[in-house]
């Protein structure tokens, strides 16, 4: 497995190194009070012996909407994420596309796992959160992938950022439901 290293679990503003710590992708979504969109470079290769400083190109944007699709600008194209990556499965906890390869994919927002959208469910990318090391390990969030989906890295990352954001938020909303549950449950043992 090819092994990326997360130095923050927020995504949106991220830089992703490689096992020799080089930065390949980094992510940058200025704050906005609408209209937010997420800016991924990539690392440019560097021919230069003399000039040693990393120097990078943009490899796609996502334009987050809350109530419309978000978008991806990629490749010089922009399509809808409602029509390159849909929704599929209970609760719409599945992400499917077709890569450049032509293969079918499908990201698992609840396990974290892109995996080949076929007969095998053969797992290409896994993501593991940072761990503190209270139990095992410390550990930064990692994203590891299988060689054999490299040759389309750039739609690895791009769809990644997008699911996990999205996993993220569910995450969050499901988390303020339940303290607000609590809330009102205390409040109403209170008045009694």
């Amino acid at each position: 497995m090819i092994s990326f290293t997360l130095s923050t679990e927020n995504v949106r503003n991220t830089v992703i190194t490689n096992e020799q710590g080089q930065v390949i992708y980094k992510t940058d979504t200025p704050f906005r009070f609408s209209g937010r969109t997420t800016t991924i470079q990539k690392v440019k290769p560097n021919d230069d012996q003399s000039h040693m400083r990393d120097q990078f190109d943009v490899m796609g944007e996502i334009e987050w909407h809350i109530f419309a699709s978000s978008k991806f600008r990629f490749r010089g194209t922009e399509v809808e994420t409602k029509e390159f990556i849909p929704r599929r499965g209970l609760w719409g906890r599945k992400r499917v596309f077709t890569g450049p390869d032509g293969c079918p994919y499908r990201w698992d927002l609840q396990f974290r796992v892109l995996s080949r959208d076929d007969g095998s469910r053969t797992e290409v990318a896994r993501f593991h959160r940072a761990t503190l090391g209270i139990i095992g390990r410390k550990r930064k969030a990692t994203l590891e992938v299988s060689p054999e989906v490299a040759h389309m890295m750039d739609t690895v990352i791009m769809t990644f950022i997008y699911v996990e954001k999205i996993r993220r938020d569910k995450e969050e909303s499901s988390k303020e439901l339940h303290i607000r549950g609590a809330v009102r449950e205390m409040e109403s043992g209170f008045a009694l």
